[in-house]
């Protein structure tokens, strides 16, 4: 795909981007696919598809309780537990707001820990990089923050979510639809969404504006980026995923780059 050799342009010292088919196929590759970079919060969807594995092995449940007074494991997935965005403080009744938390994301990192009697980064190890053959990727840390992966690795997350095989189709279906609709919040490096849509684990585009997708991105698409200067993004619409993992941090770079790149990587697609 000539779209992806747009990353030259990027001012980042290293980049590395690919796209995937819902079918599995990979559509096209540029940059070092094998270089580890880390992830920042693109950690959060390998996270939450951990979390449902552990919901369908029956570890733990959506809607049981989990983190401060009244906040289930959904809460936590949707970031609307509402606890702060890096501190374990409760700044808002839950369901109540779409408070983006790290902290969140570590309660539930520790809850499914407590669950299984497995760490988390080894519950992720084993329920979801092992069985993927994600042999690059490590969680070294927060389950909010401190993946390392490679484009080649999360190649191959992107081919399961499309095309679930550790999960339920319909439980993937969950992930992807908006869990408590309606709710503002502020969409980090982006300010404050009304609605600020979100799935299990996974922000759903929607109509947000301004967004890192790009212009010609459907409103069903979902995935994550980090602030490492790192996204994925699956479009149900383009039957397609897109990688592309950097290692400079995310700015106004990112917020001009990554939309024209997209456009163009579905402009390619459609062709």
């Amino acid at each position: 795909m000539q779209s992806l050799a747009l990353i030259e342009n990027w001012p980042v010292p290293t980049a590395a981007a690919a796209v995937v088919r819902a079918d599995g196929t990979v559509a096209g590759a540029h940059g070092p696919t094998g270089h580890r970079f880390p992830l920042a919060s693109v950690t959060k969807p390998l996270a939450a598809y951990a979390a449902l594995v552990a919901c369908e092995e029956g570890a733990v449940e959506l809607d049981e309780p989990a983190g401060p007074d009244g906040c289930t494991v959904r809460h936590l997935l949707a970031h609307t537990s509402g606890l702060a965005f890096d501190e374990h403080r409760v700044a808002a009744p839950p369901g109540t707001r779409r408070l983006y938390s790290n902290a969140g994301f570590e309660v539930l990192g520790d809850h499914i820990a407590k669950a299984t009697d497995i760490p988390f980064a080894e519950y992720l190890r084993q329920g979801v990089l092992e069985p993927l053959g994600m042999a690059s990727t490590s969680l070294d840390g927060s389950p909010a923050k401190d993946g390392v992966s490679t484009v080649d690795d999360l190649v191959r997350f992107a081919a399961e979510v499309q095309a679930p095989r550790l999960l339920d189709p319909r439980t993937v279906r969950e992930a992807m639809s908006v869990v408590h609709p309606g709710l503002p919040g502020v969409l980090p490096g982006y300010g404050h969404q009304k609605p600020n849509d979100w799935g299990l684990g996974f922000e759903i585009r929607d109509g947000k504006s301004p967004h890192w997708t790009g212009a010609a991105s459907s409103p069903r698409t979902f995935g994550h980026f980090g602030q490492s200067g790192t996204f994925l993004w699956i479009d149900p619409e383009a039957g397609a995923a897109c990688v592309a993992l950097t290692d400079r941090a995310f700015g106004p770079w990112a917020v001009e780059a990554w939309p024209p790149f997209t456009d163009a990587v579905l402009a390619e697609l459609r062709r």
